[in-house]
């Protein structure tokens, strides 16, 4: 199966084929808006509006499946992230990201990059070693340790990078240009 197979549900409900940014150099993140890594949106956004232009887009899933730190339905979820962050990238349904219910796409990019990039430092370590005790949804070796995890697909719809939660999407800068 390719990405392009796929569709997801926009925030509204609708039914978006994810062919329809074939071509595209995509950020697909699971977010939340009361969680710790929750200012990630300020480079979030600063991303997109650097690179939107060129074809970068932002693809935005909350979950609150990690210590339920997306409560609020999605239009909610959406004012709050529009108010507070000014994001103008896409934002798509609350969904699942592990488990019997994770959403097709994510059980796909899974697949496709099985365990976040290593992270450096005593503290990135120690911070996700925490992370990973206290994930209850957490169980597959490829599953998703806690929200704004963040995967790089180039335009052919390949995955290039997974990084970690505490990994700041700004880290993915240098490959983005490279890729637009």
């Amino acid at each position: 199966m390719s990405l392009y197979e796929l569709s997801v549900k926009t925030r509204k409900g609708e039914d978006f084929a994810l062919s329809q940014l074939r071509g595209k150099v995509l950020l697909i993140v699971n977010t939340a808006t009361g969680c710790g890594f929750t200012p990630q949106y300020e480079a979030l956004e600063r991303l997109y509006e650097s690179y939107h232009e060129q074809g970068l887009e932002v693809l935005d899933f909350p979950c609150n499946q990690f210590g339920h730190q997306a409560p609020g339905e999605d239009e909610e979820i959406h004012a709050f992230c529009t108010g507070k962050y000014k994001t103008q990238f896409d934002q798509f349904r609350k969904i699942d990201v592990n488990g019997e219910t994770a959403d097709p796409l994510f059980s796909w990019l899974k697949a496709e990059a099985p365990a976040d990039e290593p992270v450096k430092g005593i503290k990135a370590k120690a911070a996700m070693a925490a992370i990973s005790k206290i994930s209850t949804t957490c169980k597959a070796p490829n599953d998703i340790r806690w929200n704004f995890t963040k995967f790089l697909v180039d335009r052919e719809g390949k995955v290039l990078r997974r990084l970690s939660p505490i990994a700041d999407p700004t880290e993915l800068e240098e490959t983005i240009q490279g890729l637009l």
